[in-house]
Formats: structure tokens, C-alpha cells, sequence
């Protein structure tokens, strides 16, 4: 018998380290060739690394959210023969790029959910293995696959599993009926690994260096309200169902070419401003995996049909981690919106290193004072938005949500 060292493959150009994001062996486990080991994250994507040979794994390194160099031996493998400790430069190589190969790219980071654990019937697996899109069902779910019984090769669950656990009664339902009155003591620590460390650290930065102005103003949403039923009511099949937010994006779309410094990124290491010609809107959207922000490129090419529907294909590809690097990345502004949970008011973080975020409050039913004297119900929906007070000016942020304040209430004009 011999040992296979498996060293951390280059997973791109410029990466010196990784993220250990998922771990689906354990010490003393068969694996098969091309049976998945580890996921690595980069700061670009998420890659699933298979096993290169068969064996036992007899030694793992790396944690849960530990860096990892690029090189270094993580995986220790008891295979027939001689193994490859004293195989020569060429051969390692090989091996390597074999690993690359076979290297299975998600570009949306899906780190394992940190889940909470409740008794169920079933022996626990500390690290258990499932494809990406398993993992994504058990967190909608919110079901802990490490109590998961596995049918596959080294207890690898599979979509099957899920179902036999979920009919068995095995979902996860948070009552707590049982417990009496029982003083509940338990700490439950989760590490902030993968896509949430990723979104914490960008929060922190974007805190931490932009100085942020916030501006708040409300929005009589009642004609533009009228008119979206009305296009819903003629559309096409092929025409996608407009919500309040293309509507939106296509007055953020005006705003940016008539004060085209908030449709710019700040570069505070060489104090420079780049203001794009082109408005790449970013959609921020919640997804399992955190909060990410599918980008509507060059949107003033767009009419509000296509916008719409670019807008839904690529938050649809983020929420079920299938979006491309090139629709995740290059926004020159943000539109943020909690949709009917929106609240009054909102101060959203800008995404870095843009300059301006376009915050969306929930549309509610209000009397309002018309022509001074005659008092109507009217749709009434706020606008919290929030500037890098280092490029764009308060009179000038003002200026741009009351232009689009305007543009929604006389949605005409978002046509002309």
C-alpha cells in the first residue's frame, strides 16, 4: 500500500489561497475516483474538487472557513501501488491538471449552511456528502443533513434520501410544545464562513470607507400603479409580468443620464471617479445563499419588457446558483427593495465601490391632501437611498430622487 498526497490545485489565474467551504469525506472513508472531496472558494466562484484516485483517506487538513495555499497537501490518500510521494515534477503536473479538469465551477459561492441541529432518529454525520443542489433543497428545507441517512457510494445523499427523510417525518419543524417550560440554555456558535464572511467582509468595507448620506423622500405611486395593471392586463405570452420595479429601474435608468455622477465607481487609492456612459443596474436579491446582486447589463438599450425580463432570468439564476461571474459583477448602480416587508424606511449599505444604492419602501394605502382642499386615497411608497458623500453631493442626491420621485408620478415620461 501506498500514500497519495492530494495537493490544493491552482483554481485560477492570480489565486495564491482558498476557502475551505465543504468538506465531504472524513477520515477513514473509501473514495472512488472523481467522488467529490472537498469545495474550495475563491473570491470568484465556488469549486467542487474530486478525488483524483481510490483509496482511504487517512488524513485531512484544513477547517471549516480555513485559507488554504495554493500547493499544499490537504488530503492524504492509502491507495494500492506506491502512491505518488516520490513521483517526479512531470508527473505531479499531470495530476494536477488532471484535478483541474474534473474541477466542477459554481461561480455563485454555496457554502454549507450552518443549520439547526434538533433530535431525530438516524446517526449524525459530522461532514456529510451531497451535491450542491441537495444542500440547496435541505436549506429551503431546514433539514441538517447530518442526519441524513446516505444511500450512495460512502454515504453520499442523494435527492432520493431527501425524500425518504422528508416523508418520514424528519423536516425539521421548530415546535416546541414539548419542552415545557424548560429553561433553554443551549449557545449555538456558526461559523461565518463562505458567502456570509464574503458579504460581511464587503459590508465592513463599504461602512468602513464610504462616507455614507443618506436621503429619504415619499413617492405617490398611484399612476404608475394604474398603468402597470393596465400593461399586465395587455401583455403578450411573451411578455413577462411587470412589478413596480422595472418601472423603477427604468426612472434609476434616467436619473443616472441626467446626473451621471451617481452612476460612477470611486477608486479612493488613486482618487479617481470612473462615471460609466453605460447603466449597469445591480438588483440586490435574497437568495439561500445570502444576499447577492444579479446585474442588469447596459439597461438603457432596454425597454421596460426587456428589462423585466432580463431582471427576473438573471435574479432567477442567482437564487438557484446557475448565474454566470459576468451577471454577479460590474453593476455601476444598485437597486435595493425588501419588497412588501420594506418598511417605512430603510438606510441601505452602498455597494462598493459604487456611489449610490436606490433603497424601495413597500407601497401603502394613505389619504393624502389633493389641490389643498380635497383629501384622496392614494398608493404611497418611500425611497431611502443612500450616496458616497465623497463624489456625490447632497443637494445633488436630492436632486436625483426627486427626478425620479417625478418621473414615477408622471410615468408618461418614462416612455418619452
Amino acid at each position: 500500500m501506498g500514500q497519495y498526497f492530494f495537493k490544493l490545485p491552482d483554481l485560477g489565474e492570480g489565486i495564491v489561497e482558498a476557502e475551505v467551504a465543504a468538506l465531504h469525506v472524513k477520515v477513514g472513508d473509501m473514495v472512488t475516483e472523481d467522488q467529490p472531496l472537498i469545495d474550495m472558494m475563491t473570491d470568484k466562484a465556488t469549486v467542487e474538487i474530486p478525488s483524483p484516485v481510490d483509496g482511504k483517506i487517512l488524513s485531512i487538513k484544513g477547517q471549516l472557513g480555513e485559507m488554504i495555499p495554493v500547493g499544499t497537501a490537504m488530503v492524504v490518500i492509502e491507495v494500492e501501488g506506491a502512491g505518488n510521494a516520490e513521483s517526479n515534477a512531470e508527473e505531479q503536473a499531470e495530476k494536477v491538471e488532471k484535478i483541474q479538469e474534473k474541477a466542477t465551477v459554481n461561480p455563485i459561492p454555496v457554502p454549507v449552511p450552518a443549520t439547526i441541529t434538533t433530535p431525530t432518529s438516524g446517526t449524525a454525520n459530522d461532514h456529510p456528502l451531497a451535491s450542491p443542489a441537495v444542500r440547496l433543497r435541505a436549506l429551503e428545507a431546514h433539514i441538517d443533513l447530518a442526519k441524513v441517512p446516505g444511500s450512495g457510494p460512502a454515504g453520499r445523499i442523494n435527492h432520493q434520501d431527501l425524500d425518504d427523510f422528508i416523508a418520514s417525518g424528519g423536516r425539521i419543524s421548530g415546535h416546541i410544545s414539548d419542552m415545557g417550560k424548560q429553561k433553554r440554555t443551549a449557545i449555538e456558535e456558526i461559523p461565518v464562513i463562505g458567502i456570509r464572511r464574503k458579504i460581511a467582509q464587503r459590508m465592513e468595507l463599504s461602512k468602513r470607507s464610504i462616507p455614507h448620506y443618506s436621503y429619504v423622500e415619499e413617492v405617490d405611486v398611484t399612476e404608475v400603479e394604474k398603468l402597470r395593471h393596465f400593461l399586465n392586463a395587455n401583455r403578450t405570452e411573451e411578455q413577462p409580468k411587470l412589478s413596480i420595479l422595472p418601472f423603477i429601474m427604468m426612472a434609476t435608468l434616467k436619473g443616472m443620464e441626467k446626473f451621471p455622477e451617481c452612476n460612477s465607481h470611486y477608486d479612493p487609492e488613486h482618487s479617481l471617479v470612473r462615471r460609466f456612459s453605460g447603466v449597469h443596474l445591480g438588483i440586490a436579491s435574497q437568495t439561500p445563499n445570502g444576499l447577492m446582486v444579479p446585474v442588469v447589463r447596459h439597461a438603457e438599450t432596454r425597454d421596460i419588457w426587456d428589462m423585466a425580463a432580463e431582471m427576473m432570468r438573471v435574479s432567477s439564476a442567482a437564487r438557484v446558483g446557475k448565474a454566470k461571474r459576468e451577471e454577479l459583477s460590474g453593476s455601476t448602480v444598485t437597486i435595493t427593495s425588501l419588497g412588501k416587508i420594506g418598511g417605512i424606511v430603510t438606510t441601505p449599505v452602498i455597494n462598493y465601490p459604487e456611489v449610490s444604492i436606490i433603497g424601495v419602501n413597500k407601497i401603502v394605502p394613505r389619504p393624502m391632501v389633493m389641490n389643498q382642499t380635497d383629501i384622496q386615497i392614494r398608493q404611497m411608497m418611500n425611497l431611502s437611498s443612500s450616496f458616497d458623500h465623497r463624489v456625490v453631493d447632497g443637494f445633488v442626491a436630492a436632486e436625483l430622487i426627486q427626478f425620479i420621485k417625478g418621473a414615477l408620478e408622471q410615468p408618461a415620461t418614462l416612455f418619452m
